[in-house]
């Protein structure tokens, strides 16, 4: 196995076909020395500026062509294991462990004429290192701390105190609300931004570094530049629609997202990420017709088998989801079935992404009245919660822990236990908002404290109920079904003005849209009354 991954990564330089991203294209300025032939210093360059935007099929390629054209740059074996690291943001799912390490024995087997460029490939090297006995915390957290060590010796390397904050930001622990690590990076990536505006691993770092939704208002600069600074890359396109997202602003998520998905054709992972995205924001705007159509052209994908990656899979079970639940299509979402963009296989691979499937099949069954359904659901997602432990994704497992204790909380309002119900939905609730999303989504597939939020309004709360809608709306802005319920709820509990409040931002939110929805149909109505 070892000496076949070497063989594919010495192979031959391919010709450079049509693809996402092409040597002629605009991918910012990024100047990374190193020891190389000057023809191969020239493709360094270039492989980095598509490391730095995640375009890791062309990364690959061109850090491969590097080392064709200088077999003594051991810096490109570096690169190829930097491809193999893929994105940072996913760790540990997306990691290559064996690729990677297969190259940076390499790099370290080659050689480099600099002490700088030995200190990169000794820094990669901690995260590779002993992998199949140590975890994988413990070796991105010493991958960071060699980083950091690696930039202080080397002051004036732009490169090395990049890299260091991407570490840095990318080892994150979801569920620290304090934000230290996103907050230092950013501290350190901001000057740079200043000094460098237009290198696009900067403003690529800086939006992941504040894609949370306490500070999400401070990536606003970066995310109205990334696109800007490397208009060929398709994840500069899409990635501040994160940004946009977190703060409402629907309309520029959708057109970022058109914009990725134009640019990453033939490639499945931007292509179901970005519609994913764009899906959800043509919902907020209540343009279902928009939404409907993302999904038919979704449902096109057919990823490679045994490649399909696991943003992929992800976005291919969102979107069908988040079209049922989010329209309160209860018995569509009941019936589900796996994508069939999808591999049984590979949907195994992948058991946070069967899990949306689940949930949603859950929520809708229970919701329809249908509490044995709901229950042979939520016997699922325990059993995908207890794969995701085995895998060690503890992460992962905690969301589908959540996903659970939601569903059992609608099972049990099914079954009439009402008191019980709201008692699980609001631990639920908690529960998740001691968590944080990840980068794969837009956003939870429904917000546990919204859905609190309609419990307690079906059970004629509706001033407990508009509380819970307006906490969501303080984590999750502008999204259609939260503010529609805390109009309805301030409504129903007599405050007309609160409700009046609601309902207008509602309808300037939705502007012409002409979904037929009875929400929109009811906020009309009511905005036409005194």
């Amino acid at each position: 196995m070892r000496r076949l991954i070497v063989a594919s990564l010495l192979g031959a330089v391919a010709i450079v076909t049509a693809s996402a991203v092409d040597a002629k294209d605009d991918l910012g300025q990024v100047q990374f020395k190193v020891s190389c032939t000057s023809e191969a210093q020239q493709k360094f360059h270039h492989a980095m500026a598509l490391y730095h935007s995640f375009a890791w099929k062309n990364a690959q390629q061109t850090f491969t062509e590097v080392g064709t054209l200088d077999p003594k740059c051991g810096m490109a074996w570096w690169g190829l294991a930097m491809v193999a690291a893929d994105n940072p943001f996913a760790w540990p799912v997306s990691l290559k462990v064996a690729e990677g390490a297969e190259a940076i024995d390499k790099a370290r087997q080659v050689g480099a004429a600099t002490a700088r460029e030995r200190d990169y490939i000794a820094a990669l090297d901690v995260l590779y290192k002993d992998h199949a006995t140590t975890p994988h915390r413990t070796r991105a957290l010493a991958y960071e701390a060699a980083m950091e060590q690696l930039a202080q010796r080397h002051p004036d390397d732009v490169e090395a105190r990049i890299l260091a904050a991407l570490a840095v930001s990318a080892n994150h622990d979801l569920n620290d609300k304090t934000f230290a690590r996103p907050l230092k990076a950013a501290a350190a990536l901001e000057p740079l931004f200043s000094a460098n505006p237009q290198h696009p691993g900067i403003a690529h770092y800086l939006i992941h570094s504040y894609d949370y939704p306490p500070i999400a208002g401070k990536g606003l600069n970066a995310a109205k530049r990334y696109s800007e600074i490397a208009p060929a890359a398709p994840h500069a396109q899409h990635m501040p629609s994160h940004i946009f997202t977190r703060v409402g602003y629907w309309r520029e998520s959708i057109t970022a997202n058109q914009q990725s998905v134009r640019a990453a054709v033939g490639d499945a992972l931007y292509t179901a990420h970005g519609m994913d995205y764009m899906v959800y924001a043509h919902l907020q705007l209540a343009e279902d017709a928009s939404a409907a159509k993302v999904f038919a052209e979704s449902s096109a994908i057919r990823p490679e088998p045994g490649r399909t990656g696991f943003g992929t899979a992800f976005g291919i079970a969102a979107i069908p989801a988040r079209l049922a639940l989010e329209r309160g299509r209860w018995a569509d979402a009941a019936k589900l079935e796996p994508p069939a963009g999808i591999t049984e296989a590979d949907w195994k691979r992948f058991p946070q992404a069967e899990s949306i499937n689940a949930f949603a099949r859950a929520i809708g069954a229970a919701r329809s009245g249908d509490a044995a359904g709901a229950r042979r659901e939520i016997e699922r997602l325990n059993r995908l919660q207890q794969r995701l432990a085995e895998l060690k994704l503890g992460y992962w497992a905690e969301q589908t822990e959540v996903q659970a204790k939601v569903a059992a909380a609608w099972g049990l309002r099914a079954e009439r236990k009402d008191a019980e119900a709201v008692a699980a939905l609001r631990a639920a609730a908690d529960h998740e908002d001691r968590t944080e999303k990840h980068v794969v989504t837009p956003g939870p597939i429904l917000p546990a404290r919204e859905l609190l939020g309609d419990l307690l309004l079906e059970l004629n709360r509706p001033a407990e109920a508009l509380a819970q809608y307006e906490a969501a709306m303080a984590k999750e802005p502008n999204r259609f079904r939260g503010v529609y319920g805390a109009a309805r709820a301030a409504e129903l509990a007599g405050d007309r003005e609160r409700a009046r409040t609601h309902y207008g931002r509602l309808m300037q939110q939705i502007g012409g849209s002409d979904a037929d929805r009875p929400e929109i149909r009811h906020a009309r109505a009511f905005m036409a009354t005194r």
